[in-house]
């Protein structure tokens, strides 16, 4: 299940960290420098937080985007909804479509990925901006466990792996 968020989910995240470790008006351009996003993504990601009432502009010299609340005041849940639309893992459960799956009162399924998107949104709801601007010295996210989707982040490689390939490259 690689990608459950696409990148306008992550990069909506990051700019907002990113607006949040920042005081007064912060230009797109000084964002997408330090986050490595191009500005024209950038800026259809922005709109949607501001579409959301989640960040304020300010045109000309001395302009840019600031955050309308504190840090500590956004869950991640929102910030991701307003990019992604849904934290729903599968189409199926997707409630922002006017769809309903034909099988969804049968499907062996549907448990699972209901359960799935309970925890993910739980998680999500209680973590907050402020959480993922909070980077402590050793460059770990505050309040992030050291779990990897594919098991240990320890560097050691795991039976059967070949030499030379790290956990981050799979």
């Amino acid at each position: 299940m690689a990608g459950m968020f696409s990148t306008k989910g992550k990069y909506a995240l990051r700019a907002m960290a990113d607006l949040a470790t920042h005081d007064g008006w912060v230009s797109l351009g000084d964002v997408s420098r330090r986050q490595n996003i191009s500005r024209k993504y950038l800026e259809q990601v922005i709109s949607l937080m501001h579409k959301a009432g989640y960040v304020e502009s300010q045109r000309g010299k001395g302009g840019g985007y600031r955050l309308t609340r504190k840090p500590e005041e956004y869950t991640l849940g929102q910030i991701l909804r307003a990019a992604e639309g849904s934290l729903a893992p599968v189409a199926c459960l997707d409630c922002t479509n006017d769809e309903i799956c034909p099988i969804i009162d049968h499907c062996p399924t549907v448990a699972v990925w209901r359960d799935l998107g309970k925890v993910t949104a739980g998680y999500l709801d209680s973590k907050t901006l402020a959480d993922i601007a909070n980077v402590t010295n050793n460059g770990e996210l505050a309040g992030v466990t050291d779990w990897h989707p594919k098991g240990s982040r320890s560097g050691q490689p795991k039976k059967g792996r070949k030499r030379g390939v790290s956990n981050a490259e799979c």
